[in-house]
């Protein structure tokens, strides 16, 4: 096998589940992490469907099942928290059996570390500065720690991965906005808590949901329109209280400035844009691309962790069965997920119209027709479209 050792950068779910499967795969995987430390929290996910496959695959469905939520309804509300649609959850659970359920982002992201950190090296509070390709696979500079050779490098830092602007040309724009943008942070103790009800309020452009939480926390969802992207840093946690404070201080639902108190307080606060990206090429030459780096499917398509999963799977085992030829292992990962994933993308583009619709009319619109899902045919007929997933992971040898 001629490529050994493996550079993974980032530590969340793509990174630690691509390091599970190098080492069971044969390979010496390192990881290193722009945080100080492992980062917990995030928003709340739906995950069925090739995610799920995966993950049963590295035998985690219990422990996420033990991190899990079910919530048992849809409530929409208008501004004075009156319900106007909204849907019972069962019929996911007739849809989909047994296979579906809820989960904090990092919760996911937890169980899948916890598999790997005691049998992999992990850097934090660092992050690579440059790579050199060489006869030798790739000669690594770091912002802090010392030089490395490794044979390969996989970028599984996100939306926003350093290694894949290294990788490409300047003049290279994968990043496709889709007019959205979306928060997400916890508190504890707020009231009310509508116990199993994923709530959400809708204004013209924007929108707010709420989840309640084990431990008396709660989660909410903002997202909202904007026809510009905006100047401002991800990691700004005030710069993203500002801009959400002056989009929603306005808004005229009654639980707005009691949840826009509890964000100013919240330290795990999540701001970005509604984004794809779109790649004609995921790797080059010993470097190569995971998850969210090289196809995330925007925050609103709901299933970034589940391609994460299943890209890390297929990556690796591609590299198996390669025997560490990485240009031929690189070419046929691509193939195997590329046209899966290029479909979702599409069918992801309009997902923020329904999230935050554009009038008051739209909004009585979507949510008369949420009422619809509690017709039998025509409900299961519209969450089997929207929760299909046709892709058969690959069954690989041992």
């Amino acid at each position: 096998m001629s490529a050994r050792t493996v550079l993974i950068s980032g530590a969340g779910i793509a990174g630690s589940a691509l390091a599970h499967w190098l080492l069971q795969c044969g390979f010496t995987p390192v990881i290193v992490e722009r945080a100080d430390s492992f980062r917990e929290g995030g928003y709340i996910m739906d995950f069925w469907g090739v995610g799920f496959d995966a993950a049963e695959r590295m035998n985690l469905i219990s422990d996420l099942r033990d991190r899990s939520y079910h919530p048992t309804e849809v409530k929409l509300l208008d501004n004075q928290s009156r319900r106007t649609g909204g849907f019972c959850t069962e019929i996911f659970k007739k849809q989909l059996g047994d296979r579906f359920f809820s989960i904090l982002r990092g919760d996911m992201a937890a169980v899948i570390y916890a598999k790997i950190k005691n049998s992999v090296e992990v850097i934090f509070g660092d992050s690579i500065d440059s790579i050199e390709a060489n006869a030798d696979g790739a000669y690594v500079r770091f912002e802090r720690g010392r030089p490395r050779q490794f044979d390969l490098v996989i970028g599984a830092d996100g939306l926003h991965s350093r290694v894949r602007k290294l990788m490409m040309p300047s003049n290279a724009v994968p990043y496709k906005y889709l007019g959205y943008y979306c928060a997400a942070f916890s508190t504890e103790g707020y009231e009310p808590r509508d116990e199993g009800s994923y709530v959400s309020y809708s204004a013209p452009g924007q929108m707010i949901a709420r989840y309640a939480l084990r431990n008396n926390k709660t989660v909410f969802f903002f997202t909202f329109a904007s026809k510009h992207e905006m100047q401002y840093d991800h990691r700004d946690r005030q710069g993203a209280q500002r801009i959400l404070t002056e989009k929603y201080s306005q808004s005229p639902w009654i639980e707005v400035p009691a949840i826009l108190r509890a964000m100013r307080t919240s330290d795990d606060l999540y701001f970005d844009a509604v984004s794809q990206i779109r790649l004609e090429q995921w790797h080059k030459g010993p470097i190569a691309l995971v998850g969210d780096a090289a196809y995330c499917p925007s925050l609103l398509a709901g299933q970034g962790s589940a391609f994460a999963l299943a890209g890390a799977y297929v990556l690796a085992e591609e590299l198996k069965n390669a025997g560490g030829d990485f240009s031929a292992a690189f070419d046929q990962y691509q193939s195997v997920l590329q046209g899966f994933v290029q479909k979702k993308q599409l069918a992801a583009e309009n997902f923020g119209g329904w999230f935050a619709p554009s009038s008051w009319l739209a909004i009585k619109f979507r949510d008369k027709m949420t009422q619809l899902f509690g017709l039998p045919i025509v409900g299961r007929k519209i969450i089997s479209r929207a929760l299909e997933d046709k892709l058969n992971l690959p069954r690989y040898s041992d």
